[in-house]
């Protein structure tokens, strides 16, 4: 496979001692249009890598943050081809900054996996994390996605023993995330010290990145994880601060946008500092 963009992120942020921040919102929320707002500014806020989740009724990994913020995009009308949109929108100012797509197979299916992947790369995608594809199931989309040039990224969990890990790093590529917790996104803070020990006997099994996320809110715990893994994520203290900003009917208001991108901003400068 020939080099990403998540690849050379991924060596920039090793040549400069620093572990990425990788941000997630979803498309389309709480609009199209703020959406794409907040998706220009991220890199400037200091995201070294943007996920952007793909809506879904049933989101089942996520925490009620994140399955809000699926719904508000879903009744704003959000939809896989403006979600590819979005993207090929950001790619006219922006080609450097990865974003991976991530959300469940679903949408995917429906849309149709050789379209999608053809779409995808068109639009400027680097990766896909879709969470309920198992590696028994790699024929299905995995494959044909490395085909088509995009890194497939797996989950590797609290409950990923020495015995499952080989075939959750099998075909993965990119980077690896860690979940730092066991339950749905947003819904407990990881214990630093375990999540080092996991990053650690992770990294005894595969080359690649490994990035954390599942329950980091602050630069405070940002930082934390930082000195043991190559990237944080954080998605949950995002999607609530977009929610947060929104007025009675549920819409953007001006606070919307900066209420992301400085939220970005202090989470960035922790892991800088």
């Amino acid at each position: 496979m020939t080099e990403t963009r998540i690849d050379r992120r991924f060596a920039a942020l090793k040549t400069q001692g620093r572990a990425g921040l990788v941000t997630f919102i979803s498309a389309g929320d709480p609009d199209l249009e703020t959406s794409a707002k907040i998706l220009a500014g991220l890199p400037g806020a200091g995201a070294d890598v943007i996920e952007l989740g793909m809506p879904f009724s049933d989101p089942m990994a996520d925490g009620p943050a994140i399955q809000a913020s699926s719904l508000r995009a879903l009744k704003a009308g959000q939809r896989m081809t403006k979600t590819l949109d979005l993207v090929r929108a950001f790619r006219k100012s922006d080609n450097d900054t990865p974003i991976v797509l991530m959300g469940y197979y679903n949408p995917i299916y429906v849309y149709g996996n050789e379209r999608f992947l053809a779409d995808a790369v068109a639009a400027g995608v680097d990766g896909l994390i879709v969470v309920d594809v198992p590696p028994e199931a790699d024929d299905e989309l995995c494959l044909p996605a490395i085909k088509a040039g995009l890194n497939f990224i797996r989950l590797a969990t609290p409950t990923t023993d020495a015995k499952r890990l080989p075939a959750v790093l099998a075909n993965t590529s990119g980077f690896v995330y860690y979940v730092s917790i066991t339950g749905i996104t947003g819904s407990a803070a990881p214990d630093v010290g375990k999540v080092h020990a996991e990053v650690k006997r992770i990294k005894g099994e595969t080359a690649l990145p490994v990035a954390v996320g599942f329950g980091v809110k602050t630069g405070e715990q940002a930082k934390a994880i930082a000195t043991g893994a190559d990237g944080v994520v954080v998605g949950s203290a995002l999607v609530t601060a977009i929610e947060n900003s929104l007025d009675s009917e549920g819409r953007a208001t001006g606070k919307t946008v900066p209420a992301v991108l400085d939220l970005v901003k202090g989470l960035a400068g922790a892991l800088r500092a």
